[in-house]
């Protein structure tokens, strides 16, 4: 499967300039591929203005996806601020070429950023698949809560990619890092990072450290950080399924409910 992740800055609460910005980015990629993956919240920035910034739910950057999808003939997928219900959510949207589409709404707010007072909860994931490669995308702050994206159920994994679309400052690169790493191990999966680069409305700098990362927790893409950049990479499927296969950690997984 090919996948490819922008990295890049994003203009503060103006929807306008972040369309136009990445119509210009996603017309970069020439080659066929499979997934495009936007930021956390990519159309303003980490904004805690709900009520200024949030679009009504399948609006105005739904249909901006659902056309650059169709265009490329891929997945797209990334976060929006959104309204439904007189509720705003941290929404990610996934959208497939053909139309079709889903979303998640990311389970744990930043309370640090008082996310949890602006914001609505999710209370379910969504694994997607593309080909025969099944994948569950989540949002930033979810990164600290591995219990959420345990992979393995009855001893068999549930995905084999996990993503994270993030807005997380330089400042706390460093688990970030680190936390990235664990859950491919943990997971026996492939991991995706991807976070943006620059400074927000709050003055916070974010380094980027976009990644992705093979089973074994070994960094096999690492676009340059604190620089806007579009990298494609193909993700090994028999890489995959020979690893798991060789050191099959699921077999020995303790079983629960999450509550």
């Amino acid at each position: 499967m090919k996948v490819s992740i922008i990295q890049t800055h994003l203009f503060w609460e103006d929807r306008e300039k972040n369309l136009s910005h990445f119509d210009a980015l996603i017309d970069k990629l020439k080659e066929p591929t499979d997934l495009i993956i936007l930021p956390e919240m990519f159309t303003t920035g980490f904004s805690m203005d709900p009520a200024k910034v949030a679009e009504e739910h399948l609006t105005v950057t739904y249909n901006w996806l659902l056309k650059k999808a169709k265009e490329k003939n891929a997945v797209i997928a990334g976060s929006v601020a959104t309204k439904e219900d007189d509720k705003y959510y941290n929404r990610l949207h996934w959208i497939e070429p053909n139309g079709n589409s889903s979303f998640y709404d990311k389970r744990h707010l930043f309370r640090m950023a008082k996310e949890d007072e602006k914001y609505t909860a999710g209370k379910e994931k969504i694994i997607k698949q593309i080909n025969d490669w099944k994948i569950m995308p989540l949002v930033c702050y979810d990164l600290r809560f591995p219990v959420w994206s345990r992979n393995f159920k009855e001893q068999q994994p549930q995905y084999d990619v996990l993503i994270y679309v993030a807005n997380w400052p330089e400042v706390r690169n460093y688990p970030w890092k680190q936390l990235l790493i664990a859950r491919a191990i943990e997971n026996q999966c492939y991991v995706i990072g991807l976070n943006r680069v620059g400074k927000d409305g709050n003055d916070y700098n974010h380094s980027g450290d976009s990644v992705i990362i093979n089973p074994r927790g070994e960094i096999i893409n690492q676009p340059k950080a604190n620089e806007e950049n579009i990298e494609t990479i193909i993700l090994d499927r028999n890489y995959l399924e020979a690893f798991r296969k060789l050191f099959p950690v699921g077999l020995d997984a303790d079983d629960f409910e999450l509550k």
